[in-house]
Order: structure tokens, then C-alpha cells, then sequence
């Protein structure tokens, strides 16, 4: 699987960018570093970009009357306007986006728990929301894959995020130079990543690749793309993702011997039981395709859906009590 494409990700760029935040200082993410050479990041900063400087007197969301305003509260100065304004022309002129990392709980970037008061003084918050800047990008780009760098350190998280941001990366390939084949090329690679994701958006994905030639193939690309971010839309249950390692499995099984067979179900069964990582899974897995050369899984990006670089074969996560943050 061509895993060279880079993904293109909005990022706030006080996360391993820029000395930016309010203090001067810079966020620290092991996830964003390893990253780095692997993604066409886009930083951007919205408090430094409508003029607030480095460092600056914090901003905070505070509750006026119904609406609620982004005040500086050391100057009074109402920065509401400016951040809505840079943060609909700055979306607005973004193209070609396959995912965001945004700072967690800042006023401006947060996707939730950004803190609500309701005054500028030091009084408690009164409830937690997403920040200016985040909210319109979860508004605006709701089907693409948006995190924050706090949440990333979960492996499942970081495992579905990945995934997303090269499918969609890859199905943009395929907009940018569009035909029918590569449609369907694309579809049949991606079957068994869409199986773990949602059997159901599968189905209907095929149904739309079948039926392509009675259509325009602008249309048919407008609505697979839409089926296929809702078929991404929720990370996949754990027993799916065993699910379709059984089906691989049953591609190669024919050629083990009966005690490689039994060593496979009780890796399989350590992964149930979060004691062995999905990749060491699926490692195990990847050699017999390539041992037997079966081609038609050699092309699966269930088994390489990111580059292997970025593989954490000691991240465990847990079928019985996984915690997907959503």
C-alpha cells in the first residue's frame, strides 16, 4: 500500500511549532514530533493572527446577557469580532484539509471542556464548551477527523485518527485525478478497513461503485466521499477489527500447520483481552501474506492503513473496557 502521500493537517501552532501560547512558551507533544515528517502541517495561531501578541494577558469566554463573548479581561478588550473574522476567513480558504490538531481547553482552539465564566473577574466557571476557533471548525469541517494534542495519547484515538487522515488523504488522490477505475481500485483496497469501520456503510459504498456508470462521476465521488466519512465517523469496535482478522485469516489458513493455527487464535485472544496490541496482531498476520503471496490482501490498508513508521506495537488498548474519549 502507498502510504507516501501526506496527509494535510491544520494544527495550532503553539503545539511544537512556535513559542506562541500566552506565556511565551511552547506545548510539548511526542505525538505531533513523531508526526512531523510523516504530515503536511498548517500551523496557525488565532489569538497571535488578530493581533494579540507573544506573550499576551490571557482571553477567556465569558457569558454577556444570551451570547457569549472572548474578553481579555486585564485590558476589558473585546476580541469577539476579531476572532470570529480571521476564523471564517482563515476556514474558508482552506482546501484539500484531511484533519486538525487543536490545543486542548484554550479559548480559542479548544474542541471542549474550554471553560465558561460569567464575568471577567476571578470568579468560578459556569460551564465548559468548545473555543471560538474550534467550534467553527467542528461546525465547518464536522466529517473530517479533529483532535486535540491531550487526547492523541490514547492509543485507540490515535489509531482511529490516523486512519482517517490517510484514507482521506488517499480518496483525495483519487478527486484530484478522478476516473472510474481508481474509484473502484480504491474501493476494493479499502474493504476490509470499511468492514471493521461499519459493515453496514460497506454495502452501501459498493452499491454506489457498482451503479457508478449510470451517473456522473462528480456525483458518484460527491457521494461516495460523503459515505465514506460517515463510515469514519466512530472508531471501530474492537471485536470488529478481530472480525476481520478471522477473515484474513481464513485467506491463509489452509497453508499452517495446526499448531501455528492455535498460536494465532491465542494471540488473537490476548488482544481480546488487551495483553498484545492490534500490531502485533496483525504483524503475525502480514508475514503469512506475504509468505503465501496472496495479493488481494497484500493491497488491503487494513493491515497498513499509515505508514509503518508510525506503528506502535506496544500501544495496548482493551476490547472489554475501551475508553474512546467521544
Amino acid at each position: 500500500m502507498n502510504n507516501d502521500i501526506k496527509p494535510r493537517v491544520v494544527i495550532s501552532k503553539c503545539i511544537e511549532f512556535e513559542h506562541c501560547r500566552y506565556n511565551g512558551q511552547i506545548i510539548s507533544s511526542e505525538a505531533v514530533k513523531e508526526l512531523q515528517p510523516f504530515i503536511e502541517f498548517i500551523p496557525v495561531c488565532p489569538e497571535v493572527e488578530i493581533g494579540l501578541g507573544i506573550p499576551r494577558d490571557p482571553i477567556r469566554i465569558v457569558a454577556v446577557d444570551t451570547q457569549q463573548r472572548l474578553l481579555q479581561p486585564t485590558t476589558g478588550k473585546d476580541v469577539t469580532h476579531e476572532m470570529n473574522s480571521f476564523t471564517s476567513s482563515f476556514l474558508n480558504k482552506q482546501q484539500d484539509i484531511d484533519g486538525f490538531i487543536l490545543k486542548s481547553r484554550s479559548p480559542s482552539c479548544g474542541l471542549k471542556e474550554v471553560k465558561i465564566y460569567p464575568g471577567q473577574r476571578n470568579v468560578a466557571p459556569v460551564g465548559k464548551k468548545a473555543g471560538f476557533f474550534g467550534r467553527a471548525v467542528l461546525e465547518q469541517f464536522s466529517s473530517l477527523a479533529i483532535e486535540d494534542e491531550g487526547r492523541l495519547r490514547n492509543p485507540t484515538i490515535r489509531e482511529h485518527f490516523l486512519r482517517r487522515i490517510y484514507t482521506f488523504a488517499r480518496f483525495r488522490q483519487i478527486k484530484q485525478h478522478p476516473s472510474l477505475s481508481s474509484l473502484i481500485q480504491f474501493h476494493t483496497d479499502h474493504k476490509f478497513l470499511l468492514m471493521a469501520y461499519h459493515q453496514a456503510k460497506l454495502k452501501e459504498l459498493g452499491r454506489r461503485v457498482a451503479t457508478a456508470k449510470q451517473d456522473s462521476l462528480t456525483t458518484v465521488l460527491s457521494e461516495y466521499e460523503s459515505m465514506l466519512y460517515q463510515a469514519f465517523s466512530r472508531s471501530p469496535r474492537c471485536t470488529s477489527n478481530i472480525n476481520v482478522i478471522l477473515h484474513a485469516f481464513g485467506y491463509v489458513s489452509d497453508g499452517l500447520s495446526s499448531e501455528e493455527k492455535s498460536f494465532f487464535l491465542s494471540q488473537v485472544e490476548k488482544y481480546r483481552q488487551a495483553q498484545i496490541s492490534l500490531a502485533t496482531v496483525l504483524s503475525l498476520l502480514k508475514s503469512w501474506i506475504i509468505r503465501f503471496n496472496e495479493p488481494y490482501l497484500k493491497k488491503q490498508t487494513f493491515f497498513s492503513p499509515y505508514p509503518d513508521e508510525l506503528v506502535h506495537a506496544d500501544a495496548i488498548d482493551s476490547c472489554a473496557s475501551r475508553n474512546y474519549w467521544q
